[in-house]
């Protein structure tokens, strides 16, 4: 599976890079299947379709598909940036499967904003247990297979110059089957089945220019989730998800900075303990293999253009676990993320994205749309 992830870098590497790419023999492949560098919402949405492999820790090498929609609602002014939809599937190697989606949609004068994100996915993957030292031990690795589905809508209104607030609902169902004789799951008072519900509160100071690729601006985005029996959840307790970006442009560069926090109280289920570790942060490191009540991360991002549609970027960050706010950067010690990457723009500001995440003791390969933050 190795051999097509190495096919389509030496396509995308061996493409013309000249001024005058327009006229290439990829872009007009691109062209075929929706991505072309203007933006066509004569017929309501402008839609790319992206076949391409991927690698990653948890899922192996696979194949994956992604439709990207480009449009504005009907209210939406002139000005107001394009709202996204992403339609994905995948298979991988490990017998990995899943279909998800994710849509942005902003109307009128951005004065509303309306996000859901949510996915269906059958992954055999590894539990370890909860906290660092049992993450750290690999005796304490057992294998299982993890059914999953979220969903997570909610809309928020603008209440002040770049600032919203809103509330939303968040759905997990997870079940783990297939699990290895003396997996902690077996142990776990929760047992293999959790289904988490719960409402959710939203803040955002937001001044980006294009949420999936931003070349300036910044946001802050607080949101707490309160799951409780009578919304239907398994389990009491409460999340709170801190998020600061910045984005500084250097010409046609961009330095891009992530402060990002995931907090928890109460009788938090091992399905929804804060995990370290995807395509987003901490890259490199298997999602899940850390995992508690608690984690902070930060990273650093310069974001460079090649040419045409090309560009590159360089990473570096860390992160760390623990049971109580407290005791972060105390009971286990902050890992490193670092890592390069290749970018291709697949449609205006939309990018493909390769990136290598080297942690410690461990390196991760994503093959992705949008930007990592």
């Amino acid at each position: 599976m190795k051999q097509p992830l190495l096919t389509l870098c030496a396509l995308l590497l061996a493409a013309p890079v000249h001024a005058d790419d327009d006229q290439g023999w990829l872009d007009r492949l691109l062209t075929r299947l929706g991505a072309s560098k203007q933006v066509d919402l004569s017929k309501g949405i402008d839609w790319g379709v992206l076949p391409g492999p991927f690698y990653n820790p948890e899922m192996g090498a696979g194949i994956g598909v992604a439709a990207v929609g480009l449009y504005k609602p009907d209210n939406a002014l002139p000005d107001t940036q394009l709202s996204t939809l992403t339609l994905r599937g995948f298979v991988s190697s490990v017998g990995a499967l899943g279909i998800g989606f994710d849509n942005n949609t902003f109307f009128g004068d951005d004065g509303w904003r309306f996000y859901a994100g949510g996915s269906l996915v059958r992954l055999p993957t590894s539990y370890w247990g909860v906290g660092y030292d049992a993450a750290h031990q690999n005796a304490n690795k057992r294998d299982y297979t993890k059914e999953e589905f979220t969903l997570s809508p909610r809309i928020l209104r603008r209440v002040a110059p770049n600032t919203y607030a809103g509330i939303g609902w968040s759905l997990q169902q997870t079940h783990a089957k297939d699990i290895e004789d003396g997996s902690a799951i077996l142990d776990d008072p929760d047992g293999d089945s959790v289904f988490a519900s719960g409402l959710t509160a939203h803040f955002s100071y937001d001044t980006r220019d294009f949420i999936p690729n931003p070349a300036h601006g910044q946001t802050l985005q607080m949101n707490a989730g309160f799951y409780a029996p009578g919304l239907g959840s398994d389990n009491r307790f409460q999340t709170l998800e801190t998020i600061y970006d910045y984005y500084h442009p250097l010409g046609d560069d961009v330095l891009a900075l992530d402060l990002y926090s995931h907090l928890s109280w109460g009788d938090v289920p091992w399905t929804m303990m804060s995990q370290m570790g995807n395509g987003n942060r901490m890259r490199g490191y298997f999602l899940g293999q850390y995992r508690d009540k608690n984690m902070v991360a930060a990273q650093l991002e310069y974001r460079h253009h090649l040419v045409g549609r090309h560009g590159i970027v360089f990473w570096g960050g860390f992160g760390t676990i623990a049971d109580r706010v407290g005791d972060l950067g105390d009971d286990a010690p902050w890992l490193p993320t670092a890592g390069v990457g290749y970018r291709f723009e697949f449609k205006p500001r939309v990018n493909i994205r390769l990136d290598l995440g080297m942690g410690r003791d461990t390196t991760g390969l994503y093959f992705q749309l949008n930007e990592a933050f």
